[in-house]
């Protein structure tokens, strides 16, 4: 049996972009519970060169709606960024992405592994990967990437979570 495209990507956005909101859950009680300025843990970084846990989860997002949309064969919706999102802002986002991930079937899939998926088009930084290359190689990884850091940002700064929040359910 052959693992499809669809089946390598929807359901594991949706697992994980369900545990990014409810570690953020954690981090807000957390922030209440410990009379921390919520500010100071959505500007975290775990480095100063890196960007912070709001930018992190944007970027998780933002993989996560590209990712379904590219291989589901639609346009990446656009939606604006806001650098001053506060909690409730952040888990708006991740349940509209989560949204978006679920509105895709199976079927939307389907040649997806051998479609060519261009990156930045028209731009100096146009990338063009067959679409499991894409899936992989660049999307997951980079997706994967910004949910750990999320994670570890908040990890870091004494959110009591650990494995298993970072895991969610599948």
């Amino acid at each position: 049996m052959s693992l499809s495209m669809y089946s390598a990507s929807v359901p594991v956005l949706k697992q994980m972009l369900g545990a990014l909101s409810d570690v953020l859950a954690k981090a807000e009680a957390h922030a209440t519970e410990k009379k921390i300025d919520p500010a100071a843990l959505l500007g975290a970084r775990l480095f100063p060169d890196m960007f912070p846990l709001v930018r992190q989860v944007q970027i998780a997002a933002d993989f996560a709606k590209g990712i379904s949309s590219r291989l589901g064969n639609t346009e990446v919706p656009s939606w604006p960024d806001n650098p001053e999102a506060g909690f409730a802002e952040l888990q708006e986002l991740i349940a509209r992405t989560l949204a978006h991930v679920d509105s895709f079937s199976a079927g939307q899939f389907e040649g997806s592994d051998s479609r060519e998926i261009v990156l930045r088009a028209g731009t100096p930084k146009e990338k063009k990967l067959q679409g499991d290359v894409y899936l992989l190689q660049y999307g997951l990884p980079q997706f994967f990437f910004h949910v750990t850091t999320s994670y570890a940002i908040l990890r870091h700064n004494g959110v009591e979570i650990g494995k298993r929040d970072y895991m969610g359910n599948p």
